[in-house]
């Protein structure tokens, strides 16, 4: 592998389109015609955060050595490919492009937005990092449905409108619950290396078979949100064409997929989250 392709796949591009879905999403809700530049930003701002808390989970991972048996692609620090010390600078340098172009946005529409910027980047480090990681203690869904759900989409629509509406709070739902169930996916993945390693992870707390039916549930919810969604625009059903994109994941999960088949379900997620968010995306725009 050539040192671009080791970091490329050091930064996870499948867990990529729970940073794009929310601005993409955020931006469509919008009242006004979007301004393009800010919709850029916001998108730099998510998808360098992301990136940012890949590389952070894998730096604060392998030194802890919970990746030491761990199923699914290569971790830098954990196969020795990358320094620990590297890795958590390249952590911080996305976090630095994240609040660079955050910084920008608040100057243009509001100051509380660099607090948000701040519990983001805070919430990204102390998934796995600190004395006392949260993803540790099985909050890891309800941080990403928050930060990569609430605070991504509502966020995106208020570098538009500079305000805050049921539409952009409405989209943001679906949006962070597609954000959970990539996490879901790959807690499911790794529960086995987690619980021994004593990562308690929400799969790790709940169990197996619990953890794969609140897989199904959090979709089904994605989609149950909809009609709320059509009494505000209502072209925002063109999502249910979605649906039949989350079947192969959900019968997948449902008949046991375990260890490295939970690999194509993770894809399967993030493309079913790439779909929802373009149609839904589309139908925002068509009831402007």
């Amino acid at each position: 592998m050539t040192a671009l392709s080791v970091w490329f796949s050091g930064s996870r591009p499948r867990t990529w389109p729970a940073a794009v879905v929310p601005v993409v999403v955020g931006t469509a809700a919008s009242q006004e015609q979007p301004d393009f530049v800010r919709a850029c930003l916001a998108l730099v701002v998510a998808l360098a955060l992301q990136i940012a808390v890949n590389y952070a989970n894998d730096y604060s991972d392998g030194v802890r050595g919970t990746d030491d048996n761990r199923v699914g692609p290569q971790r830098l620090v954990a196969s020795g490919l990358v320094p620990a010390a590297t890795v958590k600078r390249a952590a911080f340098c996305f976090f630095g492009v994240a609040a660079v172009a955050g910084l920008y946005l608040s100057l243009v529409t509001s100051w509380w937005l660099l607090a948000v910027g701040a519990a983001a980047i805070a919430a990204a480090w102390c998934y796995t990092g600190g004395p006392k990681p949260y993803g540790y203690r099985g909050l890891g869904e309800l941080f990403v449905f928050v930060f990569f759900g609430l605070v991504a989409s509502v966020g995106t629509t208020y570098v538009q409108d500079e305000e805050i509406t049921p539409l952009a709070v409405g989209v943001s739902v679906p949006v962070g619950l597609l954000s959970v169930a990539l996490l879901i996916t790959n807690n499911l993945r790794d529960l086995p290396g987690d619980e021994v390693a004593g990562k308690r992870t929400l799969a790790v707390r709940i169990g197996d078979k619990p953890t794969r039916v609140l897989y199904v549930v959090v979709v089904a919810m994605t989609f149950l949100s909809l009609p709320y969604l059509s009494l505000l625009r209502p072209a925002a059903l063109l999502a249910f064409l979605a649906l039949p994109a989350a079947i192969v994941p959900v019968r997948s999960v449902l008949r046991g997929a375990s260890g490295s088949e939970l690999i194509s379900v993770l894809g399967s997620t993030g493309k079913l989250q790439m779909i929802y968010g373009v149609l839904l995306c589309v139908g925002l725009a068509l009831g402007i």
